[in-house]
């Protein structure tokens, strides 16, 4: 079994055939979503669908490029949103000075206010950096000083010692379609360093479909090709990197049950 640990399943491109997204997902032999939300805007929808789909579960938080727009949400909005049952991880949240799409300092702020919240609740941040390597391994030293949490970085492109100093950390890295692309050599070499008991793998759906699906929506069943690329990519057989990635998912989103 493989789980696709980040995908959008509300985002057009999925939603207007979520059922058939799904079943192909199934048939391709992925036996858990999770399903990420990135604004407040969206929770209750992307929970929804966690709640009427028994292999689905549920992120809530704030995507960095929403930083502005939810300046003023304040931590206890965001726990409460934690309780319901189908809500495992918080996320996705971070920095991205890419694009720049919110002020950095609020990206930061939001950023702390989503560590505190899964230091206090356990469950694991989802985390988004891009262009951002010093301040956002700046804040997790800084946060992981005054008490530890589970944090994963999802759709890993950063550099091999940001790479390596996050692990250092304890996190996670999961890797996306990007590994797959031809210009991504220093990422796959990233990719073949990474312990097998931290790796994971995802879609970012409908986002980066990987080889051989270049140009189209991605969709979740897509998480096959990458899984298939990166464990050629480690000389592993497919079935050990499946096995170990669904071990790791289930180690790491303690509150989900399969």
């Amino acid at each position: 079994m493989l789980i696709d640990s980040h995908c959008h399943l509300e985002y057009e491109g999925l939603v207007e055939d979520q059922a058939g997204v799904l079943q192909r997902a199934r048939d391709a032999g992925v036996g858990q979503f999770l399903n990420i939300s990135t604004k407040q805007s969206e929770w209750e929808q992307v929970v929804g669908t966690a709640a009427r789909e028994d292999d689905v579960w549920a992120s809530v938080g704030i995507h960095p490029h929403e930083a502005d727009q939810h300046e003023d949400l304040g931590e206890a909005v965001l726990l409460e949103a934690t309780e319901h049952e189908r809500v495992i991880a918080i996320g996705e949240t971070g920095l991205d000075y890419y694009y720049d799409h919110s002020d950095r300092g609020v990206q930061q702020a939001l950023f702390r206010m989503h560590i505190s919240a899964a230091r206090k609740t356990g469950l694991p941040l989802i985390i988004h950096t891009r262009d951002a390597e010093a301040d956002t391994l700046a804040i997790l030293e800084e946060e992981l000083g005054k008490g530890v949490f589970p944090a994963l970085i999802h759709c890993f492109t950063a550099s091999a010692d940001f790479g390596a100093k996050v692990l250092d950390l304890g996190l996670t890295i999961s890797l996306s379609g990007i590994v797959t692309f031809k210009n991504a050599r220093d990422l796959q070499e990233v990719a073949k360093e990474i312990p097998q008991d931290r790796l994971l793998v995802e879609t970012d759906s409908p986002f980066l479909a990987p080889v051989p699906h270049r140009g189209r929506p991605c969709e979740p069943a897509f998480v096959a090709d990458t899984a298939k690329f990166v464990a050629d990519l480690r000389d592993e057989p497919f079935e050990q990197l499946a096995e170990a990635t669904t071990r790791n998912f289930a180690n790491l989103f303690t509150k989900a049950q399969f």
